[in-house]
């Protein structure tokens, strides 16, 4: 008995690749959208006036119904510091253990610019 599946599946590293922060992987399956983390980078000396650096999310914010989830792999700020500025354009369930999801929730709280989910 067979069961070969003929899914789509697209994966891709929106950030975090040849760098030092800014992790984003999204995983596509047939239409649905999974993130992997969402973290920041901070700036070279040669971006003078950039405070942060977040994976461009226009993809992901022109797709953002087909978004099912925000997996978080732990709480540094390479993973979940964009997260802030991605919340403010998309709402997805986010998942992470306790301690990634405490973080979070005083990034949030800090940062002033996303805003705060009660069910994380």
């Amino acid at each position: 008995m067979s069961h070969v599946r003929n899914d789509d599946v697209k994966i891709y590293a929106m950030g975090g690749v040849g760098e030092i922060g800014n992790n984003m992987t999204v995983i596509e399956v047939n239409h649905d959208i999974y993130v992997i983390d969402a973290g920041l980078m901070h700036p070279h000396e040669d971006m003078l006036g950039v405070d942060t650096v977040i994976p461009d999310a226009t993809y992901l914010i022109e797709h953002r119904d087909q978004i099912k989830a925000v997996f978080l792999t732990h709480g540094h700020y390479v993973n979940i510091g964009g997260l802030p500025y991605l919340l403010k354009k998309l709402r997805a369930p986010v998942y992470g253990t306790k301690l990634t999801l405490a973080l979070l929730k005083e990034s949030l709280k800090e940062s002033g610019k996303g805003f705060i989910r009660t069910d994380l």
